[in-house]
C-alpha cells in the first residue's frame, strides 16, 4: 500500500528549513541526486566537477566545459560525433531535470516553493550533487514554516502553483539563455523544453514515492497550456494509452524533441512526438 507523501507538518519549533526534509525524502527514493543547503556564509562549491548555475547561464568557458562532458559520453556510448546543438541539448537536459525537482520537490511534498536564483545554486553532475541558498520560499497559510525567516504566504493552491512557475522560471530563464545559442532553437522551443524537464522530473520521482497518480494530476494543473503559464509552452500532456491485456498505460506527449533520434532513429523515447501509439503500448508494456 502506498503512503501519501503530502506529508504532516512538523511543528514549528522542530523546523530550521523550509525544504530540508523534502530533500532528505528526494534523496531516499532516489539516491542518484542528494541536495545540499549551504550554511550562512558558507561559498558554494567551486572545482573539482562542481559548476554555478550562474556560469552555464553566461555561456563562457565553463558552459565549454560542462557540454565537453556531454560530448564526449556520446563519443563513448554511442561511438559518433553528435551535433553541437544536439551535444547542447543534452547538457540542458541533464541540469534542467535535477534543477526542476529542486523548486517541485518540496511543493509536490510540503507545499513549499524556494526561490534559487542562478547564483544560489552549484552543481556536481559526476557525482549528482547539488547545493543551495535558500533566501525566500512561499508557503500556504497555517503552514509552520510561515515563521521562518523569508517566507512569504500565498492565498491558496492555485496562487502557490504561480509561485512554482514564477521560482523555475526566474531559475531557468537564464540558463535557457546561456545554452540557447549552441542548440539553434529559438524561445518558445526553449521553453517547451523547459515545460518537459518540470514534467518529467517530477513525474518520475512521483513514481518512485509511490503517487504517481498525485504527481500526474499536479502537473497537469500546474501547466493546464493557458495564458497564466507562460513563459512555459504546452502541457503536461499526460493521457493513457491500453495494453494488450487491458493494463491501463500512462504516457504524456512532450513539448519539445530532446534529438536523441539523432543517434539512434530507430529508439526514440516513448514520450516522443515521433513514436506512435503502437509503438508506445509495445515499449510500455515490455517495460510494466
Amino acid at each position: 500500500m502506498s503512503v501519501p507523501t503530502l506529508l504532516p507538518a512538523l511543528p514549528a519549533a522542530t523546523l530550521s528549513s523550509p525544504v530540508a526534509d523534502a530533500y532528505a525524502r528526494l534523496a531516499e527514493v532516489f539516491p542518484g541526486l542528494r541536495v545540499r543547503e549551504l550554511v550562512d556564509g558558507e561559498p558554494a562549491p567551486r572545482g573539482a566537477g562542481w559548476v554555478g548555475a550562474e556560469e552555464l547561464a553566461d555561456g563562457g568557458a565553463a558552459l565549454d566545459a560542462f557540454l565537453a562532458w556531454d560530448n564526449a559520453q556520446v563519443l563513448r556510448d554511442y561511438g559518433q560525433q553528435a551535433r553541437p546543438d544536439v551535444v547542447a541539448s543534452f547538457g540542458l537536459h541533464r541540469y534542467a531535470w535535477p534543477a526542476c525537482l529542486l523548486i517541485t520537490v518540496p511543493w509536490f511534498l510540503h507545499r513549499r516553493v524556494p526561490r534559487l536564483p542562478v547564483g544560489e545554486v552549484a552543481f556536481q553532475r559526476a557525482l549528482g550533487r547539488m547545493t543551495v541558498r535558500v533566501g525566500e520560499f512561499a508557503c500556504l497559510p497555517g503552514d509552520p514554516a510561515a515563521t521562518l525567516p523569508g517566507a512569504r504566504i500565498v492565498p491558496d493552491e492555485e496562487a502557490l502553483r504561480g509561485e512554482v512557475r514564477a521560482a523555475v522560471a526566474e531559475h531557468l530563464g537564464p540558463v535557457l539563455d546561456g545554452f540557447g545559442p549552441r542548440m539553434r532553437r529559438g524561445k518558445r522551443a526553449l521553453w517547451g523544453m523547459a515545460t518537459d524537464e518540470i514534467v518529467e522530473g517530477l513525474w518520475y520521482v512521483g513514481h518512485l514515492l509511490g503517487e504517481e497518480s498525485r504527481a500526474m494530476a499536479e502537473l497537469s494543473l500546474l501547466l493546464p497550456g493557458s495564458g497564466t503559464a507562460k513563459p512555459y509552452v504546452g502541457t503536461a500532456g499526460f493521457r493513457e494509452l491500453t495494453g494488450p491485456d487491458g493494463t491501463p498505460l500512462p504516457t504524456r506527449d512532450r513539448a519539445s524533441c530532446c534529438l536523441f533520434y539523432t543517434l539512434r532513429p530507430e529508439d526514440t523515447c516513448v514520450t516522443c512526438p515521433r513514436t506512435c501509439d503502437a509503438d508506445r503500448v509495445a515499449k510500455l508494456s515490455a517495460s510494466a
